[in-house]
């Protein structure tokens, strides 16, 4: 129920404008947001790879509905991608195609993309595209295949939660596409996507193994340690060293988990979100995660 009301508030608009304009709601967020500024942003990679932790940025924002906001957001990625290249910094950018205009332009948005994964190309970079919502999985992948033939700097979005992941994973493994596993964020009806912790879990382990066995660079989003414990333990039996894979992480969560998985030897990326349309993203987060919650609370009772 918790998790249900939590994604219902993220899509609430009039809701988002007020948090997204209040001071105060912003300094709860601070924790999970890295700052409105690209500058900010950059700040936390930079510090983030000083404890040997990778990053991956993220121009908050989905769903545009102008040209004009979806090449908007395409100048922000060059300019995110510029300064990591400048600053020698280890981190990629992490984009949303929604954020490009694919709900009213396919066209507009594959141009825009084609621009950042070039640059992304250019700078020695890569590019991880997010999944959304089912009904952009097809369009997604559809555009990140074409990428991967000719930029050959993308990284895909596997959510295990839905019920059509595996076969997509094959497809991808199939054509040599790197993979981040994660379990996904979104509200999705039973017959698109499995429902129970159990359930999700075990999926997740099914296709990790697929990945473990034959995937290339394969990543693994996740804070559940159970999970970890076993994809560390099934990559050890498979011969992968621990530097031949990733766990991936957002910013702000199991600090601790982090720090122990780096002093293993593993690679660990943080996803590094910044930018001023932050509610969408933080009520996933909380939905995900709702021990998040008490979080904020002690912040705001302490304030």
């Amino acid at each position: 129920m918790l998790r249900s009301t939590l994604l219902y508030l993220s899509r609430h608009r009039r809701l988002r404008r007020w948090a997204e304009s209040s001071p105060v709601a912003r300094r709860l967020t601070s924790r999970f947001v890295a700052g409105q500024t690209l500058e900010e942003g950059l700040a936390v990679c930079a510090r983030l790879n000083q404890d040997g932790i990778l990053a991956t940025l993220d121009h908050l924002g989905e769903n545009v509905t102008s040209a004009e906001e979806a090449a908007a957001s395409r100048d922000a990625y060059l300019a995110a991608l510029d300064a990591i290249a400048q600053r020698g910094l280890g981190a990629t950018v992490s984009i949303k195609l929604t954020h490009f205009g694919l709900e009213f332009s396919e066209e507009a948005c594959r141009a825009y993309v084609t621009s950042v994964a070039g640059r992304a190309r250019e700078t020695s970079n890569a590019v991880e595209i997010d999944m959304e919502a089912s009904q952009y999985v097809d369009r997604t992948l559809g555009l990140v295949t074409d990428l991967h033939e000719a930029f050959g700097c993308v990284r895909a979005v596997i959510q295990a939660y839905l019920r059509r992941s595996e076969r997509d994973l094959e497809m991808l493994i199939g054509r040599g596409i790197p993979v981040r596993l994660c379990k996904g964020a979104y509200m999705e009806p039973p017959d698109i996507a499995f429902q129970g912790r159990r359930q999700i879990r075990a999926n997740y382990l099914r296709l990790a193994e697929m990945l473990l066995a034959q995937g290339r660079d394969p990543a693994f989003a996740t804070h559940d340690e159970r999970l970890i414990a076993s994809i560390i333990r099934r990559a050890a039996e498979r011969g992968r060293n621990p530097d031949g894979l990733e766990f991936q992480m957002l910013y702000g969560i199991r600090r601790s988990l982090q720090r122990r998985l780096v002093e293993q030897g593993f690679r660990v990326r943080l996803y590094v979100p910044y930018g001023v349309a932050w509610y969408p993203y933080l009520m996933r987060r909380l939905a995900e995660r709702p021990v998040n919650l008490v979080f904020i609370a002690k912040n705001l009772l302490m304030r």
